[in-house]
């Protein structure tokens, strides 16, 4: 029986965990659910308690937190509350995995508290890498935990990697759908409303990854996780555009070979793999059909029309605290777009002169990193608010 714990259970990444432990207990492998979390989906996180019985569930809002700590739940499950609740729980040490699907900054701390602990991560929170690669990279060097990633993309390369030498691998191609406007014209994208924008083309996920599909931000920000993962220089990092999303990333070995993973875009697919790493389990999930598919393209990114991406690249080959900066300026324009503050091209604007009022300084410890996505968070609102 694997024990996991699940931080966000109540988003996209959450509620596909829970479909996968579904049909692993289907399919004889034993899956229990051993904590939960969410913020502010109550109604979803009472059913969830009801039917995995967990022993605790971390609630981040105040009102949700009041209303269950007043149900009296059969399994007498506890009810904790915010940031030190979800530290209770990870300091118990007795989960097998937790999974990480908190969004955005958010999620570091757990990251970083499941490694100081020695529980196993499986990893749908980037943000974690991106803002703190080199501290969780030393971390892990400390800890028996690991880190096994949840996005398809790098799901993508770890299945692609295993039984292979890392000396042998000369880089890796990170494919992305190209999002709701890869066939748009640039000087239109000022225009496009957030309902065309929550329109991913393959994917179903959260609103925030959704605009960052968008944007090809998702992909910048993978291209910093990736980094981290396999020990890679920014240059051994390649986007291609693929708008079938069948292939999920590509391997470059020294002798020219490619090794690829291929599937259905299905975030239940990395998940389970994430679950069961190395193993793999039956699934009972879609196959692609791949004489109807008939062809697989590929294209260069247009770093002119989605600059979001290009600033990544940026800001990975700068380091320091430029990819603090590059996620919470990031995380603040999409949260104004989305509020409809902001135009859709304001994003990268935002972003763009985050970055070049920014001096670089080095992450000592997690305050440094909070202090310098805090002044980006910041300077972001002010700007915004003197943009129109």
């Amino acid at each position: 029986m694997k024990s996991i714990s699940i931080f966000g259970s109540t988003g996209s990444i959450g509620c596909n965990t829970l479909e996968v432990v579904r049909s692993l207990n289907r399919h004889g492998y034993p899956v229990a659910v051993k904590y939960l979390s969410g913020n502010s989906r109550t109604e979803i996180m009472i059913q969830q308690i009801r039917e995995f019985k967990p022993d605790a569930a971390v609630v981040f809002s105040p009102e949700g937190y009041t209303e269950l700590k007043g149900i009296s739940f059969p399994n007498k499950c506890e009810i904790l509350f915010g940031e030190d609740g979800l530290k209770e729980i990870i300091s118990r040490r007795d989960t097998d995995l937790a999974v990480n699907a908190l969004v955005g900054f958010s999620g570091l701390v757990p990251t970083i508290e499941c490694i100081k602990n020695g529980v196993d991560v499986a990893l749908a929170n980037k943000e974690s890498l991106v803002v703190a690669g080199e501290f969780i990279t030393q971390l892990l060097k400390q800890s028996k935990s690991k880190l096994i990633p949840v996005d398809s993309e790098h799901s993508a390369i770890l299945q692609c990697i295993q039984g292979e030498s890392l000396k042998e691998v000369s880089g890796i191609i990170l494919t992305a759908s190209g999002g709701p406007f890869r066939d748009t014209d640039a000087e239109q994208l000022q225009y496009v409303t957030k309902e065309e924008a929550l329109k991913h083309p393959n994917w179903k996920m959260g609103n925030k990854i959704t605009i960052d599909s968008a944007t090809l931000m998702n992909k910048g920000l993978e291209v910093i996780e990736a980094k981290w993962l396999f020990t890679l220089d920014t240059d051994e990092i390649k986007v291609l555009i693929h708008p079938q999303s069948i292939i999920h990333s590509l391997v470059e070995f020294s002798d020219g070979s490619y090794k690829a993973q291929l599937g259905v875009p299905d975030m239940k697919i990395p998940i389970q793999y994430a679950i069961t790493f190395p193993e793999r389990i039956r699934s009972e999930y879609e196959r692609p059909d791949f004489v109807s598919l008939r062809n697989l393209t590929f294209e260069v990114p247009d770093f002119g029309k989605f600059p979001c991406l290009k600033m990544a690249y940026e800001a990975a080959e700068a380091g320091a605290s430029y990819p603090v900066v590059l996620n919470a300026s990031n995380e603040v324009a999409v949260e104004l777009f989305l509020d409809g503050k902001i135009k859709f091209t304001d994003i990268a604007e935002l972003i763009r002169n985050t970055l070049d009022h920014h001096e670089s300084c080095n992450l000592t410890d997690l305050d440094s990193v909070k202090e310098i996505d805090k002044w980006a968070r910041n300077f972001v609102y002010d700007y915004a608010s003197v943009l129109h």
